[in-house]
Formats: structure tokens, C-alpha cells, sequence
């Protein structure tokens, strides 16, 4: 059975990536940094081919756990899917600077030290890195600096790994959603790092994690290197990239409650 490696997968679109795989038949280890969530997760699914391991994926102790269960549990594994995360809301000049120390751990150096830790498994098994971007890697978003350059990071990490693996047979699969119905923007913090008090402004439809969960894993049997899962985060793109000014104003217009 193929063995899949999922983070932050008690909850959101984690949870409903865990769900999808152990659905296909793989075998699954799954992480988060809620214990108790995580063992409900584990005793809902009822498998034998679902191994579970809390703690905090920043803790390079935590991700060496990880890869030396992948090996002493099942020996292999096929697709490491990097879906931890945590925004903030809140200006740049208002945001601690241990809240971006902290988005920057979350989105960028922990997948990135976990899929350097986990590369000889994965190209013994030419297998698979799955890594969930965001929109917000690509265009700025009104208070979000912290979690734009975290995302951003991340993309052009495993966009340069793609390169240095691909002769290895190791595939990478970028996905950016826009906006997904998930804990991750319950959870948001705030500039003092406490939880966000300010709602989340919105641009369009808000997709469901399943949704989201059921492409992601359709481009990963496709082959494919990046994924745009609707057409109006794939114009959004190109739209900052054609005209970044006109952009920049219809941002600020959207986001408009951000800056009060």
C-alpha cells in the first residue's frame, strides 16, 4: 500500500485530504498539533492502516519522529503532503515581530525541513511532495505581510526543488487555493498574537475543504506541477502580473476593512 504523510491534518482541508487518501487505499501517518483532535481523527477512521503522532511540526525533533515512524511503521513513503498552516490579520506596522517569526516557521521552514528530512524516502519510492500554497503567494493582501511572504517563500522553495528532484523521480505539486471554509482563518492571530477580533474579508465563493481535497488529489494522479483550483484565483494571477497597479487598487478596495 502506498504510505502518504499528512501535517495539520486534524482539522480542515488536512482532515479532509486524510479522509481522501485513506479512501483510495493508502496507508496514512497523520500530525497535528491538537493531541486530542488528532486521536478522535484516528479512532473515527477505525484502521489499522492509520498511525497517528502529535506535536508541533516546527520542532525539528517532531519531524525526525516523523520520518523514523514512516520507516519503522511501514518502511516507506510515497506522498508527503505539507498542509500545516496559520494566517494572521492584522497591519504590518501593528504586527509583533514574534507573530511573523512564527507565520514564517508554520508556512515555510517546517515543510521545507520536513521534505529535506523525508527526500530519501521519497526518492526510494520516486514518489511525491504536495505543497499548499496559497493565492496570497502570488498577489499582496491587505493585512496579511506575514502570511503573503511566508506563502511566497514557500513557492519559490519547492519551485527550486522541483528542479534539483525531478531527475530523482520525485514529483512536487504546488497547489494555491483562495478562499477554503477551514479553521485556518478561525484561527487566524492577531498583531499582539492573540486570536484575530476583526472578520476575514472575502473576494467570491468560499470552497469547501473536500472540494478542495478531491482536486488536489486528482492532480497529484495527473502529474501535474501547480494547481489553480478555480478560474477566478488563476485570473487574479494574471491579473497581478499583467497590470500589478490596477490590481494593487481593486486589493485595496476589496480589503478595504482591513485598514481600519
Amino acid at each position: 500500500m502506498p504510505v502518504t504523510l499528512i501535517t495539520g491534518a486534524a482539522s480542515g482541508l488536512g482532515w479532509a485530504l486524510a479522509q481522501a487518501c485513506h479512501a483510495r487505499g493508502d496507508d496514512l501517518l497523520l500530525t497535528d498539533l491538537n493531541h486530542d483532535l488528532l486521536e478522535q481523527r484516528r479512532l473515527s477512521l477505525a484502521s489499522p492502516r492509520v498511525t497517528t503522532l502529535a506535536g508541533d511540526i516546527c520542532d525539528s525533533s517532531v519531524q525526525t519522529e516523523l520520518i523514523n515512524t514512516c520507516l519503522s511503521q511501514f518502511g516507506r513513503l510515497d506522498t508527503l503532503i505539507n498542509n500545516a498552516g496559520i494566517t494572521h490579520r492584522s497591519l504590518a506596522q501593528r504586527t509583533q515581530a514574534k507573530v511573523l517569526r512564527k507565520v514564517m516557521a508554520v508556512n515555510y521552514h517546517a515543510p521545507l525541513e520536513l521534505t529535506l528530512l523525508a527526500l530519501p524516502l521519497l526518492k526510494a519510492s520516486r514518489g511525491s511532495v504536495i505543497a499548499i500554497g496559497s493565492m496570497a503567494s502570488w498577489m499582496p493582501v491587505l493585512g496579511r505581510a506575514g502570511y503573503c511572504a511566508a506563502k511566497s517563500a514557500l513557492a519559490q522553495a519547492f519551485e527550486v526543488l522541483r528542479g534539483e528532484v525531478r531527475r530523482d523521480g520525485v514529483r512536487v505539486l504546488l497547489v494555491y487555493p483562495s478562499f477554503l471554509a477551514t479553521p485556518i482563518e478561525h484561527n487566524a492571530l492577531g498583531g499582539d498574537g492573540q486570536p484575530a477580533q476583526q472578520a476575514r474579508s472575502l473576494v467570491g465563493k468560499v470552497n469547501s475543504a473536500e472540494w478542495m481535497a478531491t482536486g488536489i488529489l486528482k492532480a497529484q494522479q495527473q502529474g501535474r506541477e501547480r494547481l489553480f483550483p478555480d478560474r477566478k484565483t488563476w485570473l487574479a494571477s494574471l491579473l497581478w502580473r499583467l497590470a500589478p497597479s490596477f490590481f494593487h487598487r481593486q486589493m485595496c478596495r476589496q480589503f478595504a476593512a482591513e485598514l481600519s
